[in-house]
């Protein structure tokens, strides 16, 4: 007897609809698998078999086939267990087949027959509600993962048997729906605690508003982790369709939770200098999001960044410009979105007291190596770059609070709405996505400010991307000023935050 029950497979941040196929026949009994599997899946005969015995389920000895189809598409991890269970079960006729029509299935068994979570849930329902299926059956403890897609039903279970009930019954025995909206959210610290530093405050309001990668340099203390770690109040709020794209991406890493299954608010990502490069950009045998991924639609800080390792910084290069990771495997590319905002801090030497010539003890060639250890090309990728004075005493001990987080928002959020008005079907949503031709088309200037852009080329020495990421910093001043055109100001204003240029760092 043939069955087949539907479940999936992730590629990237995606599911792929993978059809488990049983066949049960006379003859010597025995148990194959086959379609490309892991190790993983094949250890699932293992699993399955004694989760049948310790569930009470007796089966008589036939030739057991299972087939997981395509077979061009490499299968791994435990989620097939439980659709592998049921097929099994349907083609010996304990298990009607009509019950597992408009059913995607996805669970890891223990060899007690209990159900166990799996990564991943959150885009096996999106792909369950786009190939039209009606009822999605996933461990509880992915339940309200699931939870967070509409127009589908949501079975939780705990264990084979409960399994069984629902198919053949409608229902799960002394199953209670919990609530999943009362989620605690995490603080963000508030622009008003930042004393001081009115230019850098300046230049990450501008970073924020046009979702520009954002370098601050300075001595320790200046409060430049502090200000990066307020980026997040000042952006928006995520949309709907944003938390469900970054909920997919936490979902695949195995970083949400039943009393989290939705993140709301944008992620903010501050890895230590001593990750490696897959840990930052992903990867693995079986590749997984990466920090930048996971900082998808928010905010990677990059602390202490000259002590990053210079390989591990140079795989931003790509990501930077086109907000994606792309990784290659053996079984196939890999696709993770990461657009997100690069905000970064540095010391400008290794004591980190330089430019304070009175304090600074490193030696001359000291500076230039330690500053040499981030590449002029990363550089060239940030828009913005400032620098993070020490704070004065009294500006320290103000009681007066600086303009607050919410203030602020206020100007980015409008900033933002001018930007998605203006490349409605356009393809960009911020000015920092626009490239070559968009930059033709929407940064335009007049002659004084081409004058202006010309003299800043020739004598900074600038690079013909660093001319186009100083336009569209300029576009964005001009929006958060509600101006159609770029005037020559904000074009001063862009070329005062390419502060490696003006000074000539990396010579």
């Amino acid at each position: 007897m043939f069955s087949r029950v539907l479940s999936a497979a992730i590629c990237g941040i995606q599911g792929l609809p993978i059809f488990v196929e049983a066949d049960v026949s006379e003859g010597l009994p025995g148990f194959s698998m086959v379609g490309d599997l892991s190790a993983k899946v094949k250890e699932a005969q293992d699993r399955v078999m004694t989760a049948f015995r310790n569930s009470g389920i007796q089966l008589r000895p036939k030739r057991i086939t299972v087939n997981l189809s395509p077979a061009d598409i490499h299968k791994d991890g435990s989620s097939y267990d439980l659709p592998i269970a049921l097929a099994i079960l349907a083609a010996y006729q304990l298990l009607p087949m009509e019950t597992l029509k408009g059913v995607l299935v996805a669970g890891e068994l223990g060899l007690n027959g209990a159900v166990k979570g799996i990564k991943g849930a959150l885009p096996i329902v999106q792909l369950a509600k786009k190939n039209g299926c009606h009822t999605c059956i996933l461990p509880e403890r992915n339940r309200t993962e699931g939870e967070m897609v509409s127009d589908i039903h949501i079975v939780g279970v705990s264990t084979l048997k409960e399994v069984l009930h629902y198919l053949q019954k409608g229902t799960i025995p002394g199953k209670i729906k919990k609530d999943v909206y009362n989620i605690e959210e995490t603080e963000i610290p508030d622009f008003a605690d930042i004393h001081g530093q009115s230019a850098v405050r300046r230049a990450a309001e501008i970073a924020a508003g046009g979702r520009h990668h954002f370098l601050m340099m300075g001595p320790p203390g200046a409060g430049k982790s502090l200000l990066a770690k307020c980026m997040p109040g000042i952006l928006p709020s995520l949309t709907m369709e944003e938390s469900l794209e970054v909920s997919s991406i936490y979902s695949v890493a195995g970083l949400l939770s039943s009393q989290q299954p939705l993140i709301r608010k944008r992620p903010f990502r501050a890895p230590h200098h001593t990750i490696s490069a897959s840990a930052l950009a992903g990867g693995g045998r079986i590749p997984r999001p990466g920090e930048i991924s996971l900082a998808h639609k928010g905010v990677l800080f990059l602390d202490e960044l000259a002590e990053f390792k210079r390989e591990t910084i140079e795989i931003l290069r790509q990501p930077m410009e086109e907000r994606r990771v792309h990784i290659s495997r053996v079984y196939g590319s890999y696709v993770f979105p990461a657009d997100c905002m690069i905000v970064a801090a540095t010391n400008f030497c290794k004591c980190g007291n330089f430019p304070n010539l009175e304090k600074c003890i490193c030696s001359e060639a000291e500076i230039r190596r330690y500053q040499s250890r981030i590449s002029r090309p990363i550089l060239d990728r940030m828009d913005i770059s400032v620098e993070a004075v020490r704070v004065d005493y009294d500006a320290l001990i103000c009681e007066k609070k600086s303009e607050d987080s919410k203030t602020i928002r206020k100007r980015v959020e409008l900033a933002g709405q001018i930007q998605r008005e203006r490349y409605r079907d356009t393809g960009y949503r911020y000015n920092a996505d626009l490239d070559a031709a968009g930059i033709k088309k929407y940064c335009r200037t007049g002659e004084k400010e081409k004058k202006v852009l010309r003299d800043a080329y020739e004598k900074m020495d600038l690079t013909a991307r660093a001319c186009h990421k100083i336009l569209k910093v300029a576009r964005t001043i001009a929006d958060m000023e509600q101006k159609e055109q770029i005037a020559e100001e904000h074009l001063y204003e862009a070329i005062g935050y390419r502060i490696f240029e003006q000074r000539q760092i990396w010579r």
